[in-house]
């Protein structure tokens, strides 16, 4: 299992232009019907987007199920799956010697003791997040069956920031009209006029021969609460989806909630009152209600049962056109850092790389709270759970409907 992970494992393997990108998913409920063509379709998303470079148009990103299937459901044994690289010329790549400031060009040489750039920059480029994203596509599919969706959007790109209101703290049912005004986006976001402004962004970066970076969203809604654990500190659910976003490349910075705001408040401002339920039919019961969500969904490492926000910040991408100054490491002089084919801009890319990374997350949790080695079993558990949950905290008839 990975560090972030109790329940699953997500391996992958491959290089940048090697034979094609593996991913192996260990630790599935038996009896999921594999979604491919869902997989296949999160997977196009991720080439998508303004910015990106000709690698994309020439990839053609779908799954092959080599393992862990049968009669289209998972086994409970390990899920194979491979997506082909079309451009394999790893053994006829020119070999680098002019490491770039901020790619894992010199650190590499660092690790290994050795000047073999190309060995490093093969496997830590971003293209090994496909077998990310076809896991994360597959753990998707699982919250679904039990209420909880993943949404994952661009917030800004550059100086161009979506509005803070907009979409607020989503409902599941205005999912789909978030989604189409995701797909009528360039640039992964939610406004028409934030997407232009983004876009020119890019076109400036592009023009002037740099890149941009920006910032990406996930909100994952309808995550049975109690999920999550505050035992141990690597179990602690925010903790883990801070590493699984800061693993993404290019990565610098995370937020939940109101993340960094929340140090310039005091904690009357801070903190998200419990208000009793609402108007709810005879006899049924409902959980206290919460007007905000600073926290983000998460307090003391559990899920609350609001919606879990999170946020990851990009640096722009480190391969530039007008390349900075470096060294030559065959003779130590001087040099310009050397060039490989890389995006102007990898926002919306990164969006997809982030919502895979928080279903992984959630996913697995979710696996660890209701056990069980099949998905009946699973739902039947579920069940149970929310039957408690329902009856966990009465409703004050008084004071219920005054809680506006």
């Amino acid at each position: 299992m990975n560090e972030i992970t109790s329940r699953l494992s997500v391996r992958t393997g491959g290089e940048s232009h090697g034979k094609g990108m593996t991913v192996l998913l260990e630790g599935l409920p038996r009896g999921l019907t594999l979604d491919v063509a869902a997989v296949d379709a999160m997977l196009a998303r991720r080439q998508g987007g303004a910015g990106r470079s000709g690698r994309q148009r020439l990839e053609a990103d779908r799954i092959e199920v080599l393992g862990g299937i049968r009669a289209g459901k998972t086994l409970g044994s390990p899920l194979v799956l491979l997506v082909r690289n079309r451009d394999c010329s790893i053994e006829t790549l020119p070999e680098p010697v002019r490491p770039r400031p901020g790619h894992v060009d010199l650190a590499g040489c660092y690790r290994y003791l050795d000047h073999d750039i190309r060995g490093s920059l093969e496997r830590a480029s971003a293209r090994e997040t496909v077998g990310r994203v076809a896991a994360g596509a597959v753990c998707a599919q699982v919250l679904l069956h039990f209420g909880t969706s993943v949404f994952g959007f661009v917030r800004s790109v550059g100086t161009a920031v979506l509005p803070a209101e907009i979409p607020g703290e989503i409902a599941l049912e205005d999912v789909p009209r978030w989604t189409a005004q995701r797909t009528a986006s360039q640039l992964y976001t939610l406004d028409a006029g934030v997407d232009a402004a983004m876009l020119e962004e890019v076109r400036a970066a592009g023009r002037d021969a740099d890149t941009v970076g920006g910032v990406v969203e996930v909100q994952a809604l309808g995550l049975l609460p109690g999920v999550g654990s505050h035992l141990q500190w690597h179990e602690r659910l925010d903790a883990r989806l801070a590493a699984a976003l800061l693993s993404i490349p290019a990565m610098k910075a995370f937020e939940l909630g109101l993340g960094f705001a929340a140090a310039g408040r005091r904690g009357s401002a801070v903190h998200d009152p419990i208000l009793p339920a609402g108007i709810l039919p005879a006899g049924q019961c409902g959980l206290p209600r919460r007007p905000t969500n600073h926290a983000g969904g998460i307090e003391g490492g559990i899920g609350n049962g609001q919606n879990v926000v999170v946020r990851a910040a990009m640096k722009p991408i480190a391969t530039l056109k007008n390349p900075l100054p470096s060294v030559d490491l065959r003779t130590g002089a001087p040099a310009e850092a050397g060039y490989e084919r890389s995006d102007v801009c990898a926002v919306a890319a990164a969006s997809v790389v982030a919502e895979a990374m928080v279903a992984i997350v959630l996913c697995d949790a979710l696996l660890a709270r209701l056990g069980g080695e099949t998905m009946e079993e699973m739902q039947a558990r579920a069940g149970l759970g929310r039957a408690r949950l329902d009856k966990l905290v009465p409703r004050d008839s008084g004071s219920g409907a005054a809680g506006g």
